[in-house]
């Protein structure tokens, strides 16, 4: 079997790196290369070498206002590692259409709603304010669009009498962990079947 190299990019403490990287064993088809951060101080770096997977940080301080620049030094940390694919997780910064177009299908986003519900950010308040009667995740391929690429998997929670935004963002996070190392596992195979958990 031919092994896919995957690098994660980060920018926190970086669960779903942790849960793509221990599901990524046996015979998986894909293989951990680099964890990288665009924070120094990302809690997920330490991790990921705990894990024993190389690590790399391009701030991206230095760059405010250069994101082209920011983007070639994300370019070149990621060359000598050769990834096949990238996943982003929980990586917060906005990537340019240059930087995407050079990784067009070969770029994954997990995303904390049911897309196309509820884009960009604060999800979990804007699913509660609503009156959602449910919620949940969304792992897309990435495209110039935020947020908007082909599905390639989703899970549902329901949505509880009492919820707080907090709550239901942690009861989301469970099926996180379960949903990307499902659709990593599918798309390094070449299959983009959607993956669709209850």
């Amino acid at each position: 079997m031919t092994h896919r190299r995957v690098a994660i990019l980060i920018s926190g403490g970086g669960s779903n790196m942790v849960a793509l990287l221990r599901s990524m064993h046996g015979d998986h088809p894909a293989t951990p290369v680099l964890v990288l951060s665009n924070d120094p101080g990302a809690g997920g770096l330490v991790r990921a070498r705990e894990l024993g997977v190389a690590t790399a940080v391009v701030d991206h301080r230095p760059f405010a206002g250069d994101r082209a620049a920011f983007e070639d030094s994300l370019q070149a940390a990621l060359a000598p590692h050769a990834p096949d694919l990238i996943c982003l997780a929980g990586f917060m910064r906005i990537l340019t259409p240059g930087f995407v177009g050079r990784w067009k299908g070969r770029m994954l986003n997990i995303h904390p709603s049911l897309l196309p519900l509820y884009p960009g950010l604060h999800t979990h308040a804007r699913a509660l304010a609503n009156g959602d009667r449910e919620h949940g995740c969304t792992v897309h391929e990435v495209t110039d669009e935020l947020d908007h690429g082909p599905i390639l998997g989703q899970a549902r929670v329901p949505i509880e009498p009492g919820d707080t935004p907090d709550i239901l963002a942690a009861r989301v996070l469970v099926k996180e962990h379960l949903l990307y190392p499902a659709v990593l596992r599918r798309y390094a195979m070449g299959d983009r079947t959607p993956v669709l958990l209850p």
